[in-house]
C-alpha cells in the first residue's frame, strides 16, 4: 500500500519534462514542458511524480529527462 504515503516519502530525484505529446492519452492537463518535477518512485516504464493537479499519478519515462 505504498501509494498512500507517497505524499510523505522522500523524492527519489527530480526529472525536467520535455513534452507533453501522448499518442493515446491526454498529458497536458497534468504535465508542463519545461517543468521540473519530483518523482516518488520509479519503475522500469514509469515515473510517480507530483504533478501539476498535486496528485501522484504515474507517467511513461518518455515525457522526462534527469536533471
Amino acid at each position: 500500500m505504498i501509494h498512500l504515503t507517497w505524499h510523505e516519502r522522500d523524492t527519489v530525484k527530480k526529472v525536467k519534462c520535455v513534452h507533453t505529446d501522448a499518442a493515446k492519452y491526454i498529458v497536458d492537463r497534468a504535465l508542463t514542458a519545461g517543468r521540473t518535477y519530483d518523482v516518488k518512485n520509479e519503475t522500469e516504464e514509469f515515473y510517480f511524480i507530483v504533478d501539476n493537479s498535486g496528485k501522484v499519478s504515474g507517467f511513461y519515462k518518455d515525457y522526462f529527462q534527469d536533471i
